[in-house]
């Protein structure tokens, strides 16, 4: 299945008031590999194994396998990954049709959250709230896979 997705850094906490519901993220990466990424995550109560292909050029697109899976399953696999995990909140906001999960992260990572919408195609117009920031769709020092590996408190004066 194709993904296609836009990220943007949020300017505040103003996001929550608009909140549906949260959940907590743990996840890890078993093959950080820039041609395909194999991560293993506990959303909630839930277990989750996913493969993400190598993203488009301007980064909105790249192929996206899930299935869910046991979450004692899910935990037994977090043995194998990677080192560095990810830990964030993911908050659910629902706007004008769309859904914006809106990731706010912890440990090396705490200071920064992201949005992100899924679209039918990459020009696809949505309204921007007033909480949403500069768009770093196909920046990856974002994506997951490298957080977990250069997190954010690293470059965080960079941006």
């Amino acid at each position: 299945m194709q993904e296609i997705e836009r990220k943007f850094l949020v300017k505040n906490h103003d996001f929550k008031n608009e909140a549906t519901s949260s959940s907590i993220i743990r996840q890890a990466f078993i093959s950080r590999h820039p041609e395909r990424t194999v991560r293993v995550r506990q959303y909630g109560d839930k277990g989750f194994l996913t493969i993400k292909g190598k993203s488009s050029a301007d980064g909105t697109t790249r192929m996206e396998w899930e299935k869910e899976i046991p979450l004692n399953e899910a935990k037994q696999l977090f043995d194998l990954c990677e080192p560095g995990e990810i830990y964030k909140e993911r908050y659910l906001v629902q706007l004008k049709g769309f859904t914006f999960e809106i990731d706010e992260f912890f440990g090396e990572n705490q200071g920064l959250i992201i949005a992100e919408i899924e679209l039918h195609s990459a020009n696809q117009v949505f309204l921007k709230p007033a909480w949403l920031g500069k768009e770093v769709t196909g920046d990856v020092r974002f994506y997951n896979s490298q957080l977990s590996k250069n997190p954010f408190s690293n470059f965080k004066h960079n941006i």
